[in-house]
């Protein structure tokens, strides 16, 4: 049975799972570990896996793809922030764009995904699948996205860390609920927040619109990767949660080929990756590659596949559990605040690459 269980990875026996009376998830993701298989299993790895990152101190990154903030998962965002389990995010405009309706008190509604939209488009509702939001909520988030950045010199280039901290920062002062808001969350932390593709969202539009005007912000997309970069290049360990894939995705998995392929400074890729998809690999999808496929470009450390899991399921159903058991099973740490760290570090990746070039 030994020789058995060393040459075909057999870890033990499936028993008829049992959950204790007044279960925690604790309990919920053990007897997933014990007695289960399939993506229950997988789920159980990757709390496996971040427990390691926890406890082994790794820079944890969160990237987000999919409507998850309008559906109700920015609170989960906002605990593992406050509990200093994520240092700094690559996320989709749009789900922080989203984030602000919670923060100024505009209603998001849970709506039917069998809706007929024609009739929503008349009483003014936008559809995300089964989500609802006013177009009105959509107005007076347009009209505080540009307040924000009316003052502001369109001259002097940025990065969409700066942009979505200056959010967060006026969400502070000033939203009706910013205890909701994963901006204001991450600005009170100093968590950076990337956004891969700015245009690509309400936010990008209302920064565009001030342009018309000759005011706003221009956002320098190169000054990003050197920000995510350098974040990278600090570490002693990478660990990521992939919600979805896309272009998130790739934006953080690229900072280990940014810095061996173009900079010659090797880190050996990312040790730890949890991610949760629905995407399939052999149509050329799965929003870039999947983490195995990653180790060829330099993106994931070989030796370190037994800390990688995909999880091929709606995010909506894994991550309360990810995340919860991360918060129920592990004291707080101390936060990074990588975001007030941005430039010393990138004056670092600057000194390493001359040194190598």
């Amino acid at each position: 049975m030994k020789d058995l269980a060393k040459k075909h990875h057999i870890m033990g026996n499936i028993e008829p799972m049992r959950l204790p009376k007044n279960s925690s998830i604790i309990d919920l993701v053990r007897a997933y570990e014990k007695s289960t298989s399939y993506n229950s299993r997988r789920l159980a790895e990757a709390c496996r896996i971040l427990d390691a990152m926890i406890d082994e101190d790794a820079t944890i990154c969160v990237t987000l793809a999919g409507a998850m903030i309008p559906a109700g998962m920015g609170g989960l965002l906002n605990s593992m922030m406050e509990a200093g389990f994520i240092d700094f995010m690559v996320a989709t405009g749009a789900n922080l764009y989203h984030d602000l309706h919670f923060a100024l008190g505009m209603p998001v509604y849970k709506g039917d995904f069998r809706a007929d939209d024609a009739k929503l488009l008349e009483d003014g509702l936008v559809r995300i699948y089964d989500i609802y939001v006013p177009m009105d909520a959509l107005l007076e988030t347009d009209k505080f996205v540009q307040g924000i950045f009316k003052s502001f010199d369109p001259s002097k280039p940025t990065t969409t860390s700066v942009v979505h901290n200056t959010i967060g920062k006026t969400v502070l002062k000033k939203g009706k609920y910013p205890e909701k808001s994963v901006l204001a969350t991450a600005a009170k932390y100093d968590v950076p927040i990337f956004s891969s593709s700015p245009g690509d969202s309400s936010i990008g539009m209302n920064l565009a619109a001030l342009k018309i005007q000759k005011k706003g912000v221009t956002v320098d997309p190169d000054l990003d990767v050197l920000e995510s970069t350098s974040i990278v290049m600090s570490s002693k360990k990478n660990g990521v949660v992939i919600v979805g894939g896309g272009s998130p995705k790739n934006f953080y998995m690229q900072t280990q080929p940014m810095l061996s392929q173009i900079f010659n400074i090797n880190k050996g890729g990312h040790d730890y990756v949890v991610q949760i998809t629905a995407d399939y690999p052999q149509y050329g999808g799965l929003s870039g590659a999947t983490p195995e496929e990653a180790v060829s470009w330099g993106k994931v450390v070989p030796h370190a596949l037994s800390n990688v899991v995909v999880i091929y399921s709606d995010a909506t159903l894994v991550l309360p559990t990810l995340f919860g058991y991360a918060l129920a099973s592990h004291t707080k740490r101390k936060p990074r605040r990588l975001f007030a760290k941005r430039i010393e570090l990138v004056e670092e990746l600057r000194k390493a690459a001359r040194k190598k070039n």
